[in-house]
């Protein structure tokens, strides 16, 4: 597709890639096919980056910056449906999430 694609990661089944894509002065985040297919947008905004994947594979955590007085970076969740985005409370600004693996 349009624009350029940036953070790839692959899902814990292997089947989707995550990735940031920059198109029009915006960073949406999205999911794709390994061949490129399928290209899903989730969510667009300011400065979205980073996505990475929940150990169950049906939600992603990426960081969003919006442009102001507080616009630091912080951190959201959204599931593969591109809906249910939240934003994740943390005492501060953060970026370039990562998950605990699940233990069983």
């Amino acid at each position: 597709g349009q624009g350029r694609y940036s953070t790839p990661v692959w899902s814990p089944r292997g089947d989707l890639i995550a990735f940031t894509k920059k198109l029009g002065g915006q960073f949406l985040i999205g999911v794709m096919k390994p061949d490129g297919s399928g290209e899903r947008i989730l969510t667009e905004g300011y400065h979205n980056e980073g996505p990475t994947w929940a150990p169950n594979g049906r939600v992603l955590m990426f960081f969003r910056e919006s442009p102001g007085a507080n616009g630091g970076p912080r951190l959201y969740t959204i599931d593969l449906t591109g809906y249910n985005e939240r934003p994740i409370a943390i005492p501060s600004f953060g970026s370039d999430p990562a998950w605990s693996p699940l233990i069983n």
